[in-house]
């Protein structure tokens, strides 16, 4: 049977990881063991962050427009039932950049559901 050497495959492997770590901090970005563990863990949390992210930023946009129907003595909730039923379809972001650049606009848009 032929000898197999296994220097190049290990290699190609740490430098793989290692340049997943670089910028890490300390002993994370130059030894392998304690890279691999930091990359393991940083994969992980990129991948629940990038499904968290689309969470987080619709409850941003919520409390934005919450935020801006305080004058109007309206909540979020009525406003976005009275959008439904006149048959308005403009997204939660959407409205958040209105009301934060466009406040008139937004107004407008309050009344118009309102009436």
């Amino acid at each position: 049977m032929a000898r197999v050497k296994r220097g190049n495959v290990s290699r190609k492997r740490h430098k793989k990881i290692l340049k997943l770590a670089k910028g890490f901090r300390g002993s994370l970005s130059k030894l392998y063991r304690p890279a691999h563990q930091a990359v393991l863990h940083a994969l992980s949390n990129s991948t629940r962050d990038r499904k968290r992210k689309k969470r987080d930023f619709r409850r941003l946009w919520i409390a934005r427009i919450n935020a801006a129907l305080g004058p109007f003595s309206t909540s979020y909730s009525t406003f976005i039932n009275l959008l439904k039923k006149k048959e308005i379809e403009i997204n939660r972001k959407s409205l958040s950049e209105i009301a934060i650049r466009r406040p008139d606009v937004f107004s407008d848009v309050v009344q118009f559901t309102k009436s």
